[in-house]
């Protein structure tokens, strides 16, 4: 046959003609959406300010501007909050809502801010975390940090810890899910959990001010800094010891740095339940207002000019800034500290983990308060 009609893939469809119409079946798609509304009667926009619960990401987006105006001291440009507070910590009231996302620190949600072994690749930022190891659990709940859902693997020992855990998670209605410890291993990237996980809405952090503020009000002010310290490991340790040496809260740099994370809550034992974390956007900045508030200023370093064990400052309102694992002191912030101050070692190491120099500082600070008082 001639032509090409019996060609393989040949068109079948007239190549030409008048479309049909619709028959008026799609006149509802060519109607108009009406006015384009307000961002602050927009449920999905930061400026939001009506009475419905807010998506995770906008609540997140007002929680970051609140933070913003109140460093640079202006009013926030968001409506009012209109959710209940779901975050934990103790920077509580930041109108942050919890689900697989709820504010910056896992079920289920669009999510979108501190690196955890018990977080997944490229984590979202505003994703919960699951908080694993019996003691950190356990401390946990008895701080009353809000929490979705309870993980135990089946076949575990149990102890008085889980039988507490798990008695105080029935209490609260939390709901409690008995998976493999594959399972659990899975959940956690192979971190070390004792057969236990709670999973919580991200950490609320602590206004700097409010920190400030409140450590004036103690008779022995103490402060802890950490300047670029990106382990969560370290920043969870001197927590740590600052709740052992009565520290009244530790503030740490929003960028370039560890926060609050399933790891650094492990490694604090609990202890960031009860020592307020501050988030601060310049932390030169956050020194200098310390100063102006009356606090004196001291950074760790090797090669510091006052010997520890000669602080004489430590009775008085002190900030202690701990300086990163490899470079220690950045050179803005040691030019801000009052003085630099080095621990005298007997041997000749060349110097020691930024949480084991914290620990070693504030326990010399509480024995000469001790001595003092």
């Amino acid at each position: 046959m001639a032509g090409n009609s019996q060609r393989r893939g040949r068109r079948l469809t007239p190549k030409a003609g008048a479309p049909k119409g619709s028959g008026g079946k799609g006149k509802d798609a060519l109607a108009g959406r009406g006015r384009t509304l307000p961002a602050d009667e927009r449920p999905w926009h930061k400026a939001y300010s009506g009475t419905e619960k807010l998506p995770q990401r906008t609540a997140w987006k007002q929680d970051k501007e609140r933070r913003a105006a109140a460093e640079e001291g202006r009013a926030p440009k968001i409506g009012k909050p209109g959710t209940k507070d779901t975050t934990w910590g103790k920077g509580g009231g930041r109108g942050v809502p919890a689900g697989k996302g709820g504010g910056r620190g896992k079920p289920a949600g669009r999510s979108g801010p501190r690196v955890a072994p018990g977080r997944k690749a490229n984590p979202a930022k505003d994703a919960p975390e699951l908080l694993v190891g019996r003691n950190p659990v356990l401390e946990s709940l008895r701080a009353n940090v809000p929490a979705t859902a309870l993980y135990v693997a089946q076949g575990i020992d149990i102890d008085d810890r889980v039988n507490e855990i798990i008695r105080t998670a029935a209490d609260r209605g939390i709901a409690l899910l008995e998976v493999s410890r594959a399972e659990l291993d899975r959940m956690t990237g192979g971190v070390l959990h004792q057969g236990i996980g709670l999973q919580v809405p991200p950490f609320a952090y602590e206004p700097f001010e409010d920190l400030m503020a409140a450590a004036l009000e103690q008779a022995a002010p103490l402060l802890v800094a950490l300047d670029g310290v990106t382990d969560p490991r370290n920043l969870g340790a001197v927590i740590r010891s600052a709740a052992a040496f009565g520290a009244q809260g530790v503030f740490v740099p929003e960028r370039r740095a560890a926060g609050i994370t399933a790891t650094a809550w492990r490694t604090s034992a609990g202890a960031a339940a009860r020592v307020p974390v501050a988030q601060v956007t310049n932390l030169t900045r956050s020194l200098k207002a310390c100063k102006d508030a009356g606090f004196v200023v001291v950074g760790l370093d090797a090669d510091g000019e006052t010997d520890l064990y000669d602080l004489e400052a430590a009775v008085g309102p002190l900030v202690v800034v701990v300086g990163s694992e490899g470079r220690g002191l950045s050179r803005l912030v040691g030019e801000t500290c009052d003085l630099t101050v080095s621990i005298p070692m007997i041997s000749d190491v060349e110097s020691l983990n930024a949480s084991v120099a914290a620990a070693v500082t504030l326990a010399e600070v509480a024995r000469r308060r001790a001595v003092e008082g």
